[in-house]
């Protein structure tokens, strides 16, 4: 009679996909669809070097998917990673594509992605830098930005002010907006260096040339980037905490430290206060990820007092992470490509907050909801290491990023599972996909290989690949019970949640669903 077990084997392993692709590492790996492929590039690619390639392949990469897929699912794309993933960069590239590659599309693209200052001077950088297919502007795309300068408030073409390459004079120059009134013609002739009527000049305007001329008049209520330009005392220093925004106060605290802030009396209580306070927080919404730039980030010299604050706000902005029902098992990549930074590698901007640090918020943000949830990281083999559910999230990420190191080994946790015979609903790997341990040669890849196994023990399981750099490959191929998600903002929290509850739409199917 025939082993059925050898033979059910051997009919699994010829059902199983073969690898279409092999990623950076050179070892096989599953291609993303053109519409994965970009979906994954807009929620993850900042334009910026990364551990496995350069700024310009992922442009290059970027365009080329864009090019394969329909125009309107770029717009969805472009809106999904501005609105959902809070991305920068990656939605100006997709809306200045779309100003050649569908016009009319790129109207709604324009007003739903370029949504301040920064993301305008990204747009004109990148259309003038004649990647998106022009070298100049062109008239439909110049009118796009002559409207949001007309109907932009003084505040907010204050604050895009701030910046260059270009700088907002720039753009002024070059699409020549119409001023509605006195005061916006007077603040164009200030910006860009022409005459301009001095009474006219808006008020906050007129207050920053008063007290450049008598720096013992009051702060104006200006952008606090103009008056960090000019010397300020500790006191001034101590007033601007109070008065910047929450973000640009969360960002700055090492500024605030070199400058004496703290050293004035109550300026410590007065920023911890602001940095945990639950109205500002709801009102800003601060991705946890944010927070966790935040924390990496802080110097010596911010009081603790400030630095427990961040902390208060991460535990907040964490608070809605969804509560996944079942056996969940997180497994974070804590191998050597790990280290690098989480938006790459730029000259003299890097983030301090690498992509293993990104893994472990994701992991200890889980486990603080789920805290039944096994925890396997892993790098050539599982890591040993306990993390308690109950402890901040902040100490079981610092945790999780001090370990590791060695190479990527994605399959390793599913195979101990496999050893071990274990149960499980859900699977969730944190990673950047670069597997090379595991390498084989014939067959499927060795993380597909594991999961067949483990869904014959557990047929109702499923698997999630959080992808966290833009690479373009995957060690598991999506199919109904495996979700390929890229990113690290707060959605994907949602996206895991859904998902392990009988979702049936995939990631590309969800970003499908966004309103253009």
């Amino acid at each position: 009679m025939a082993n059925k077990g050898l033979f059910a084997s051997a009919v699994a392993r010829l059902m199983q996909p073969r690898p279409d692709a092999v990623n950076r590492e050179g070892a096989p790996a599953y291609a993303y669809g053109p519409e994965a492929k970009l979906a994954q590039l807009a929620a993850t690619g900042t334009l910026a070097d990364t551990f496995y390639g350069a700024a310009e392949m992922q442009l290059a990469d970027v365009l080329e998917a864009a090019k394969a897929v329909d125009p309107y699912f770029v717009a969805q794309a472009a809106i999904y990673a501005r609105k959902s993933g809070a991305m920068k960069d990656m939605p100006a590239v997709l809306a200045a594509y779309l100003t050649v590659a569908d016009p009319d599309l790129a109207v709604p693209v324009f007003g739903r992605v370029i949504d301040n200052g920064r993301m305008l001077r990204n747009f004109v950088a990148i259309m003038r830098s004649g990647q998106a297919g022009r070298t100049s502007l062109g008239t439909r795309p110049k009118r796009l930005v002559q409207r949001w300068l007309e109907q932009a408030s003084m505040a907010e073409l204050m604050a895009a002010a701030t910046g260059k390459d270009p700088s907002l004079a720039d753009i002024v120059r070059m699409v020549h907006p119409k001023p509605a009134d006195a005061t916006r013609k007077a603040f164009y002739g200030w910006l860009i260096g022409r005459p301009y009527d001095v009474a006219a000049l808006p008020a906050e305007i007129a207050a920053f040339e008063a007290w450049k001329a008598d720096a013992s008049l009051p702060l104006p209520p200006v952008p606090f980037e103009w008056l960090t330009a000019f010397p300020l005392t500790a006191e001034n220093w101590a007033e601007l905490a109070t008065r910047i925004g929450w973000q640009a106060l969360r960002m700055n605290l090492n500024t605030l430290a070199r400058n004496g802030a703290f050293g004035v009396v109550g300026v410590t209580e007065a920023v911890a206060a602001r940095l945990a306070d639950p109205a500002a927080l709801a009102k800003v919404g601060p991705m946890p990820y944010q927070l966790m730039v935040a924390l990496g980030q802080v110097g010596e010299g911010v009081p603790l007092k400030v630095q427990a604050a961040l902390e208060d706000a991460l535990e907040q902005s964490l608070a809605a992470v969804p509560l996944v029902l079942g056996r969940v098992v997180v497994c974070p990549d804590v191998s050597g490509s790990m280290k690098s930074p989480a938006t790459g590698y730029r000259k003299g901007a890097s983030s301090t907050v690498r992509c293993i640090d990104v893994a472990a918020l994701v992991t200890a943000a889980m486990l603080r909801t789920n805290r039944d949830a096994r925890v396997m990281p892993f790098e050539q083999s599982v890591v040993k290491l306990k993390l308690d559910a109950k402890a901040r999230v902040a100490v079981n990420a610092a945790k999780l990023a001090a370990v590791g190191g060695g190479g990527t080994n994605v399959s390793a946790p599913l195979a101990m599972l496999n050893a071990e015979r274990a149960s499980v609903d859900l699977v969730v790997i944190v990673s950047d996909n670069e597997s090379w341990v595991d390498d084989t040669r014939h067959g499927s890849t060795a993380t597909m290989a594991e999961w067949d196994k483990l869904k014959r023990r557990n047929p109702d399981a499923r698997l999630v690949c959080v992808d966290i750099q833009p690479y373009g490959t995957t060690q598991a191929q999506s199919r109904a019970d495996i979700l390929n998600v890229g990113g690290f903002s707060d959605a994907v929290f949602d996206t895991i949640a859904r998902f392990a509850a009988g979702e049936t739409r995939d990631w590309v199917e969800i970003i499908k669903q966004t309103e253009v």
